[in-house]
């Protein structure tokens, strides 16, 4: 008897309908979107973490390494097992698994790690990175993932701005005070080094004293670049990212009730075929959802 599409709704930990592809086998589907399923896994990368850093202290005795060096390969061993059902559960389309962006990343992460087996450099940075894949159990810094993405093209082009600003004050700063203060302006490299450090304001009054003693134009040099730089620039590039997670939360939004149109539109489906009998009012509320559902 085939599978009824209610039946292969499933709730996952966000607590959202994900509708499960007759492709996929159900009872695996279930254990991966289940609540405890992605607690487990995020409780074990927690732990990993943990462990990771202890790694790093000079101090530790011989035994305490050893059981971090066990444990952070029994973690190794879960992420493939984890992978390997989360593979399994796509059935007899199991290249779908790579439709995702966190699923090819969850799959370089974990797969590469036997290749660096002798790089240690490699395998700890591998080790590092397997630690992002917390990301995927936490809603709220997806969505923030998905906002820096979505602003690299606006803030490349800021980015731009700002390279050329940054030049132009360099130069200027090298040709006005050079001379005379050669550590912090001698050339275009240093110039620009002290520019950075001034993004922060971070001892703005010393370099301020020291560039007004020597030249007259120090003050309307750094009184706008902080004006123009700093304050005005900088904003505007955190505008960008704030409007870009604006956005994000928006299509967030969007998914969530393109799945729950789907879910009704999917039970409506079954109540009509359960009976066999499809009356005028049902087929204005089928049609109704489904201009719900292309409209958005």
């Amino acid at each position: 008897m085939s599978t009824s599409s209610t039946e292969r709704r499933i709730r996952n930990a966000d607590g959202e309908w994900e509708h499960i592809a007759p492709y996929r086998v159900l009872w695996i589907a279930k254990i991966v979107y289940s609540g405890p399923f992605e607690l487990f896994v995020a409780s074990v990368i927690a732990i990993n973490a943990l462990f990771l850093a202890i790694l790093t202290m000079p101090d530790i005795s011989p035994a305490t390494r050893a059981a971090a060096i066990a444990i952070d390969n029994i973690a190794m061993g879960i992420y493939v097992a984890e992978l390997v059902v989360r593979i399994l559960s796509y059935g007899k389309k199991p290249w779908h698994f790579f439709r995702h962006g966190w699923n090819i990343f969850d799959f370089i992460v974990v797969g590469l790690a036997p290749l660096a087996a002798g790089q240690t450099v490699i395998l700890r940075l591998l080790r590092l990175l397997r630690l992002l894949r917390i990301f995927r159990f936490l809603p709220e810094v997806r969505i923030l993932f998905a906002s820096i993405v979505k602003s690299i093209p606006p803030l490349f082009s800021m980015s731009v701005l700002i390279g050329l600003l940054l030049f132009l004050y360099g130069m200027a700063g090298t040709y006005l005070f050079g001379t005379m203060l050669s550590e912090s302006w001698g050339h275009i490299g240093r110039s620009l080094k002290s520019l950075f450090i001034l993004l922060t304001l971070e001892n703005f009054p010393i370099y301020l004293d020291e560039a007004m003693a020597i030249s007259p134009f120090a003050l309307p040099f750094f009184l706008s670049y902080v004006f123009f730089v700093v304050f005005t620039i900088l904003n505007v590039l955190i505008g960008i990212v704030l409007n870009a997670m604006d956005e994000a939360r928006a299509e967030a939004r969007v998914q969530v009730d393109q799945k729950a149109a789907l879910t009704e539109l999917s039970a409506l489906v079954d109540m009509i075929s359960a009976d066999g009998k499809i009356t005028d009012v049902e087929i204005i509320k089928l049609q109704e959802e489904i201009d719900r559902l292309r409209n958005g």
